[in-house]
């Protein structure tokens, strides 16, 4: 065999033991009469030892060898002389007697180390070189074991593992779908999934009663760090569920998760609604490891002549605690901060509570030190702290200050990576109105049942608005991580559905009647969630970005840049496709 023992596992207890070892060159030190090699594999590093007095061709040889060489060793295993605690072998070393070049290597275009030289566009060109290095090598290990995690939690609560199709039909609603050409269907085209919603609804239909999937999906949309082309659903339906069912269900593997992967416990999870949550932090997935909820400012704010208040829909505010001390370039670097173009604010009005309980703000000439007063006491501020205050139309100012809340937790240090706040989000609107298209969308799928009492106002159309959704979401440290509603499972209630969005009776059942005709034959009441597995992982991992936990993830362009892909494909495979690239 090529090797009866990994880099990783040998120790004090192997010493005398005669052993074969295989892996990468990770560094050489040639200290004169003596050589030593740094072998690493996947499950560590050992050290190889060689010594010019007692084998000097073999040392010779050992001496010639370039980072990343393929090696195979043979050797005894003996005590270090000079140990190195922070590696699990790090008492031992091998004496080689026979070593084999399995393959050479060029020199790597960047270090293969913890912190390596290597910027990211040149790491994701030589990413089967980047998976070398340990963090990214952690990462996928990581998102295997909460893979298994998932697998064995969802088995052992009677879920089945079903494979659903990958060429499916185009649906209007929704991101943009990847399209597939059909080279035996002229002219057609299949959509690769953005999810497996329609299926697993039929799976209940046909009587599965509880399905999960880990499975890729893909959406053709703009990218960004949580965000790629093609991505991992943990995928779930349950039949004769309600809502509580659900969230007492995934509650229970999300818990499962922090437990097995961080060791952390948790109680029952908070709730809010989307309303509240909106009100409280301008986000439908608020971060809630720190305070900073918002105040609405109107009644105190208004009337006093400062005309960018008064004529406000809504002036509303956060309060920073222990931040009077904020120096003009620190308030105008919030300043700057808001009126980026990202966040898009005219403005910010601050107003400081001094520790001498005197106020200073920068609308002195309006607000007399009564008025300031009466402001810190709607935020129940003390002195000390800082108000930072936005206005204007309601829904745009609360997202507005929303950014804002999220700027002021990072730089105080409040939003740690190693802290979790886990959190419902419940009662969506069902419909939400585009003002460029001039109508209704549904705000998670066409598929979402509407709360039982609300299910009348789909028959007044002028209450659209105002419907909520059976749907739910789980929050995490003001990530998304997963999101699921109950079904509408009743063929009359989908066509009132269908009828909000616009669709003709003739035009849903050319898009969906295969579902529609399945709620004919018995469907069961059902509902699901779907997590976001890359979005788990990178949370429970501590990072930023999905990609990091990815194996060969894209860009931000959405290419592939070690593969070169998307690509031009010859014209045979064009024609054979019936496709005409204009040029």
């Amino acid at each position: 065999m090529y090797r009866t023992n990994t880099c990783g596992e040998l120790n004090i207890n192997n010493v005398g033991q005669t052993v074969t070892l295989c892996g990468w060159l990770q560094r050489s030190r040639d200290l004169g009469g003596m050589t030593f090699i740094d072998l690493r594999d996947r499950y560590g590093i050992t050290q190889l030892a060689f010594n010019m007095e007692t084998n000097a061709e073999l040392c010779e040889k050992a001496r010639r060898l370039g980072r990343e060489y393929v090696l195979q060793a043979v050797g005894t295993v003996i005590e270090r002389s000079s140990k190195n605690s922070k590696i699990p072998t790090g008492e031992i070393e091998i004496e080689v007697r026979e070593l084999n070049i399995l393959n050479e290597s060029k020199t790597p275009p960047f270090t293969i180390e913890d912190s390596s030289d290597g910027g990211d566009d040149l790491r994701m060109k030589y990413r089967y070189l980047d998976i070398r290095r340990n963090p990214v090598r952690c990462n996928l290990e990581l998102r295997h074991r909460m893979a298994m995690l998932v697998r064995n939690y969802l088995s052992n609560q009677d879920f089945l593992e079903i494979e659903t199709p990958m060429l499916i039909k185009s649906t209007p609603e929704g991101a943009r779908d990847f399209v597939v050409p059909s080279r035996m269907n002229p002219g057609e085209f299949y959509a690769l999934p953005q999810s497996p919603q329609q299926y697993k609804q039929l799976l209940m239909v046909a009587g599965m009663d509880r399905y999960f999937q880990i499975v890729r999906c893909f959406r053709d949309e703009d990218l960004r760090a949580d965000r790629q082309p093609e991505f991992t659903q943990i995928d779930c339906e349950m039949s004769f569920a309600e809502q509580e069912d659900v969230l007492d269900m995934f509650e229970g593997l999300a818990k499962h998760l922090f437990k097995e992967v961080k060791d952390l416990d948790f109680g029952a999870f908070p709730r809010m609604t989307w309303h509240e949550a909106m009100r409280l932090y301008g986000s439908d997935k608020p971060d809630i490891r720190f305070g900073m909820q918002f105040v609405e400012l109107n009644d105190v704010a208004q009337g006093r002549g400062f005309s960018l208040f008064d004529g406000a829909e809504l002036v509303v505010g956060i309060n920073a605690e222990g931040c009077a001390d904020y120096t003009r370039k620190q308030l105008d670097a919030l300043t700057d901060f808001v009126k980026r173009p990202q966040v898009g604010a005219g403005g910010l009005v601050y107003v400081k509570y001094n520790a001498d309980g005197s106020f200073k703000s920068s609308v002195d000439k309006f607000f007399d030190q009564n008025a300031l007063h009466a402001v810190a006491d709607k935020f129940g501020a003390k002195p000390g702290d800082l108000m930072l205050i936005l206005c204007g139309p309601a829904m745009k100012t609360r997202v507005q200050l929303c950014s804002l809340r999220l700027e002021m937790g990072g730089r105080l240090g409040l939003r740690r990576p190693d802290q979790f706040a886990p959190l419902w989000v419940i009662d969506f609107p069902l419909l939400e109105w585009d003002e460029e298209t001039q109508r209704f969308y549904a705000m998670h799928h066409p598929f979402t049942a509407p709360k039982p009492e609300d299910e009348a106002l789909l028959d007044q159309p002028d209450r659209w608005g105002d419907i909520r959704a059976n749907a739910y979401d789980i929050v995490i440290n003001g990530v998304e991580v997963g999101g699921g509603s109950i079904r509408i499972h009743d063929r009359v209630l989908q066509n009132k559905m269908f009828h909000a969005l616009g669709f003709s009776d003739e035009k849903a059942y050319e898009q969906f009647g295969f579902l529609l005709d399945a709620f004919s034959y018995g469907a069961p009441p059902h509902a699901g969630l779907a997590f976001g597995f890359d979005r788990l992982c990178s949370l429970f991992g501590g990072a930023d970005s999905i990609r990091d936990f990815i194996a060969f993830p894209k860009n931000n362009s959405g290419r592939d840049v070690m593969s070169c892909s998307p690509a031009p494909i010859s014209q045979q495979q064009l024609d054979e496709l019936n496709i005409c690239v204009k040029q």
